[in-house]
This record gives structure tokens, C-alpha cells and sequence, in this order.
């Protein structure tokens, strides 16, 4: 234990920013999205393995990407015993961990400190083959991000290749630690008719920084 009390676990969730959804929240967020069998979804951090044992149920091919070693084998004992055909636990940062070249979803709840990096590598790159990401996030984010107009810039540059929806809110309390602040669901679904080609999509991004906010 620290000198100010803290067990490492403790640390380890202030440094990775872990807040960990209820297994019963979990089941509602997999089962609002509307998975088909056989599909390849990526978990971003996932942590205990709540939504990744979600997921199991619902005969889709699962990577469970977590970052933190301790929570990562964790994770390979429970789906050892759970779901040892359909679930494959990778201990990586998923900000540096090469991503499918198959379609492929993606879900999780991003740890708040880190959710701008994590939708910069999942959408900066529009030729990547994710389909669909349904993420949670702090509630006013999760707001801005869906905003029609997109209200910001980042939004902006990622709008012509994907579509934001607000899905449902979800009250701190349902995470433990409780964090500070309310989260929401965001569902992002790759355009089926892209407003720009993707090669524009550097060019694109350039102007938009270049002359943000636009008058």
C-alpha cells in the first residue's frame, strides 16, 4: 500500500483511468447492438471481462484488447473457463496494436482520459474496415459528438465517412469506482454512402484545421 493509502490496484486504475461498468449494464450495451454471429468485434479496454462475457453469449468472434497485465490474465482465466473458442484476450495498448484488415466492430467503455486518442485511431482513417463502434464515454462528450451539425472540429473532420448517434446515458453509479461524471453510449456507423472519397480524407482534414471555426 502507498503512503497515501492506495493499494496498486488502486494506482493502477487512477493511472489507466478504470472505471468498470456492471455486468448487468454490460448485457443491455451488447445486446443494444445488435450483434450478428460470426462477426469480429474488438472490446477496447476490457478490463474484468463484463462485456467480454457478454459478448461470448452472443456467438461473435471477440479480441478483448486490455492494457493493464494483471487484468489481462485475469481475463484469459475467466474466458478459459467461459468462452475458450470464441474470445482471444491480446494484452496491448490499442492505440499502438495493429487493427483487423477484415470487417470488424468495435465496443467498450474508453477510459475518460483517453477517449480522444482512442477515436483518433479508430476513425482518422477511413480505410480501415470497422463498420461500427458503440462506446462509452463521458455523458457531455458522447453530446458533442452526435451534435447535427457537428459542433466540433474533430467531428467535422470524421463526418463525411462516419455517422454519430446518442444512445442512452448511464449514471456514474452504475461503475465501480463510481466516477465524478455521467457517461453516455455513442454509436458510430460507417456512412454506406461516404460523403467524400476517401482519398480526399488528409487533404479534408487539413482544410477543416486550417480554417476551423468556419465563419
Amino acid at each position: 500500500m502507498s503512503a497515501y493509502g492506495r493499494t496498486p490496484r488502486d494506482e493502477r486504475r487512477r493511472r489507466l483511468g478504470q472505471n468498470f461498468l456492471r455486468p448487468e449494464l454490460a448485457d443491455r450495451l451488447v445486446a443494444d447492438a445488435e450483434f450478428r454471429g460470426g462477426e469480429l468485434v474488438v472490446e477496447v479496454c476490457a478490463g474484468p471481462g463484463t462485456i467480454t462475457l457478454a459478448l461470448a453469449r452472443r456467438a461473435v468472434d471477440v479480441v478483448a484488447v486490455e492494457v493493464d497485465p494483471v487484468w489481462a490474465q485475469r481475463l484469459r482465466d475467466l474466458v478459459r473457463q467461459a468462452a475458450p473458442t470464441r474470445v482471444r484476450v491480446v494484452e496491448a495498448d490499442i492505440l499502438f496494436l495493429p487493427l483487423p484488415a477484415r470487417p470488424f466492430r468495435v465496443v467498450g467503455s474508453l477510459p475518460f482520459g483517453q477517449t480522444t486518442s482512442i477515436l483518433h485511431r479508430l476513425l482518422d482513417e477511413p480505410t480501415l474496415p470497422l463498420e461500427r463502434a458503440d462506446v462509452i464515454l463521458q455523458w457531455e462528450v458522447a453530446r458533442k459528438r452526435a451534435a447535427v451539425p457537428p459542433a466540433t472540429m474533430l467531428s467535422t473532420v470524421w463526418a463525411p465517412w462516419w455517422e454519430f448517434r446518442l444512445g442512452p446515458r448511464i449514471p456514474a453509479a452504475e461503475f465501480r469506482p463510481i466516477p465524478r461524471v455521467d457517461a453516455g453510449v455513442l454509436i458510430i456507423t460507417r456512412r454506406s454512402r461516404p460523403l467524400l472519397p476517401v482519398a480526399m480524407a488528409g487533404r479534408y482534414a487539413e482544410f477543416v484545421r486550417a480554417h476551423w471555426p468556419f465563419r
